[in-house]
Parts: C-alpha cells; sequence; structure tokens
C-alpha cells in the first residue's frame, strides 16, 4: 500500500478507495482481513453526523459485497500535511442498473503505513446520469435527454 508521505494526495486517496473497494470485490477473503489491511484498528468515521467504529465499518462492507456495485472516485482537489488529507470527490457508483454520484468532503489522518486513522465526511447525493448514455451523447451518437 502506498503512504500518504511518498504520493500526490489526488492519487493517494483515490488509489485508497479504489484499491479497498476491489479487493472487498474481488476476494472471497473475511472483509474484516481485507478492512484491516486498510484501516488502523482504533479507525473512527464520521459521516453526516453518524459515528463508526471499526465493527461497524466492517459490518458496512457486507451489504456491498452481496449488491456487487461498481464505483468510481473522481478526485477533485486534494491537500495532505503530514499525516492528514483535505480532499473533496465524487463517488459514481452504479448498483443493480441504478446510477448514484455522491459528493464527498473528506478530512482524514492516516498511519505511517498508509492506513486510516480517522474520517470525517460531509456527503450529499447529486444527479447522477447512466455513464453509457452520457459517453454516447458526447459522442454524438446518443439521444438527447
Amino acid at each position: 500500500m502506498r503512504t500518504l508521505a511518498d504520493t500526490d494526495p489526488k492519487r493517494f486517496i483515490a488509489d485508497f478507495f479504489m484499491s479497498f473497494h476491489e479487493e472487498l470485490l474481488e476476494s472471497d477473503e473475511d472483509p474484516a482481513l481485507i478492512f484491516d489491511r486498510y484501516h488502523a484498528p482504533d479507525i473512527v468515521q464520521v459521516a453526516d453526523g453518524h459515528r463508526m467504529d471499526r465493527d461497524k465499518l466492517i459490518a458496512h462492507t457486507r451489504p456491498i459485497r452481496k449488491t456487487r456495485p461498481t464505483n468510481r472516485t473522481e478526485v477533485h482537489e486534494a491537500i495532505a500535511s503530514g499525516d492528514r488529507i483535505a480532499a473533496r470527490y465524487t463517488l459514481h457508483v452504479q448498483r443493480r442498473g441504478k446510477y448514484l454520484a455522491i459528493e464527498v468532503c473528506f478530512f482524514g489522518r492516516f498511519a505511517a503505513d498508509g492506513r486510516m486513522r480517522e474520517a470525517h465526511m460531509l456527503t450529499r447525493t447529486v444527479p447522477a446520469a447512466d455513464p453509457d448514455r452520457a459517453a454516447a451523447a458526447s459522442d454524438g451518437k446518443g439521444a438527447s435527454a
């Protein structure tokens, strides 16, 4: 795993979320073991005022394995100082034929080995288009909405 100290902050945060998601979905390994490779034992995440510790976050991974969503993290900006990173990104998700886009303002701390120690996130859902339709429309081949 890359560390924050040796990686561009935008690349670090995108790679962190994408590699965790991919490993979670591509492996039959116990989700707790995968989770622990990416998160420190004392992890605390607060998303929109909801506090989750390690056990709650691991429980949150189990439905993801069942629904098997695809996602892409589009990092708009990120800055780092020491073990801290602030980033603004959009999480694009496709699950069961539905598309979802979530804007995230992220403030986190990472251990020296690259594992997340703390995360505070403010999120909001924004309109999301079917990416295939959007790509076709930009090529001039798709129907206009």
